[in-house]
């Protein structure tokens, strides 16, 4: 389960930029291609919030599609299947990512 290795990543960055103040919301933008199931990642911040003593810190995850630009036929398409990165439209493995890759702590509120 790499969501609590994950997790333990994101809470190093919040206690680094929360400087002692009390988290209330981490918001996580967590692309397609990175294989977290955001349930996993929900469960698994849980129990590090608790060992980081950020109790009360609720995580707001937002899932961004996989998007690719095909070199082949040229055509911009949301990809379904984390496991094919293929293009829908011809089938080409020829394709650029746009997006999906991201894992990224957007921002936090504290108090």
């Amino acid at each position: 389960m790499h969501e609590l290795s994950l997790c333990e990543a994101i809470a190093g960055v919040v206690k680094t930029h929360a400087e002692g103040r009390h988290v209330d919301i981490v918001r996580v933008r967590v692309g397609a291609l990175r294989g977290v199931v955001p349930e996993s990642l929900a469960f698994c911040w849980t129990l590090v919030r608790d060992s980081e003593n950020m109790p009360d810190a609720q995580l707001e995850l937002e899932c961004v599609a996989a998007e690719v630009r095909c070199r082949a036929c040229g055509r911009k398409s949301q990809i379904t299947s984390a496991w094919s990165i293929w293009c829908p439209e011809c089938d080409s493995p020829d394709v650029d990512v746009l997006c999906g890759n991201e894992f990224l702590v957007t921002s936090l509120d504290v108090s």
